[in-house]
């Protein structure tokens, strides 16, 4: 956490943090939001089209009360609402594509779909019923034209992809560590171009295919990557165990590093003023990196 600092002749000042991606610069602000106590962990976050913050917060379904799972933020942090605790089980990732929220329940085998007020308005895959089609999945993406993509890491080493209706169109990958092949797919983001990259995490790699999954190239240089998103310029955010937040380009040119967190976010997303959002599981908080004018 930032602390004061005593200076000479006994003032204080307030700690800063500044990193860098490439040529922007970004004020570390954490804890970011009013979140409520309980345990509950953040687990993710993601910005809608109107700039509210959604996030995402996990529980083990057996033992933890049904506290909310999805804390929705305004713009400065304040929170609007706060519901799931009576239909979401594993909280794991959520994205936000349009007017819904698509919140993956990983040991629950499915992908919930929300209004961002909370409202489900339906589901892909059989509650918990394994293998129809998901094996615990991990995370969500949409490509521009509607169609959706899950990655079924932790018991499946599979990519889904479906109409944006829910109806299934193709899968693909297999347990390993060659192309094409995943040890925990974990994480899924669709770049304009409609080009699919996979967060391979204990593989320490990302993998690129193409929209019906052809396999295009591997992207190296992570250690146990965990989270992507994208901007509207196709440029790529990743986070991972070292903890480090990478930015690529479209092609995959490494563009900046920086050490944001203190253990790793397992979740990222950003807004239209290039704010970017950490979701730290541990401690568990929302770190806000806010970009500064050069």
């Amino acid at each position: 956490m930032e602390t004061d600092a005593t200076v000479a002749g006994g003032s204080s000042v307030k700690g800063q943090l500044v990193v860098a991606l490439g040529a922007q610069r970004y004020r570390v602000e954490r804890p970011f939001g009013a979140l409520p106590g309980g345990r509950g962990r953040v687990s993710d976050v993601a910005v809608d089209a109107t700039g509210q913050i959604h996030v995402l917060l996990r529980f083990d379904p057996l033992i933890d009360p049904s506290e909310p799972r999805v804390v929705t933020l305004d713009a400065a942090g304040q929170p609007l609402s706060a519901w799931g605790g009576d239909f979401i089980a594993d909280s794991h990732m959520l994205t936000a594509v349009g007017d819904r929220l698509l919140i993956v329940d990983r040991d629950a085998h499915q992908v919930i779909i929300c209004r961002i007020n909370g409202q489900q308005i339906g589901s892909i895959g059989e509650r918990h019923q394994p293998h129809a089609p998901f094996n615990h999945p991990t995370d969500v993406a949409a490509c521009p034209k509607g169609t959706l993509y899950v990655s079924d890491g932790y018991a499946n080493a599979r990519i889904h992809r479906f109409r944006p209706s829910g109806e299934p169109l193709a899968s693909w990958g297999t347990l390993g560590d060659g192309p094409g092949q995943f040890m925990n797919p974990h994480a899924i983001w669709v770049l304009p171009d409609g080009r699919v990259v996979v967060v391979d995490r204990e593989n320490d790699r990302l993998q690129v295919f193409s929209p019906d999954g052809a396999w295009i190239a591997i992207w190296a240089g992570f250690r146990r990557p965990l989270a992507i998103w994208g901007d509207a310029q196709g440029r790529l955010y990743v986070t991972d165990a070292v903890p480090s937040l990478s930015l690529l380009s479209p092609e995959g040119a490494l563009l900046g590093r920086c050490r944001p967190v203190l253990n790793g976010a397992h979740g990222i997303s950003g807004d239209e003023t290039g704010r970017l959002f950490l979701a730290e599981g541990n401690p568990s908080r929302v770190t806000c990196l806010v970009p500064l004018s050069s």
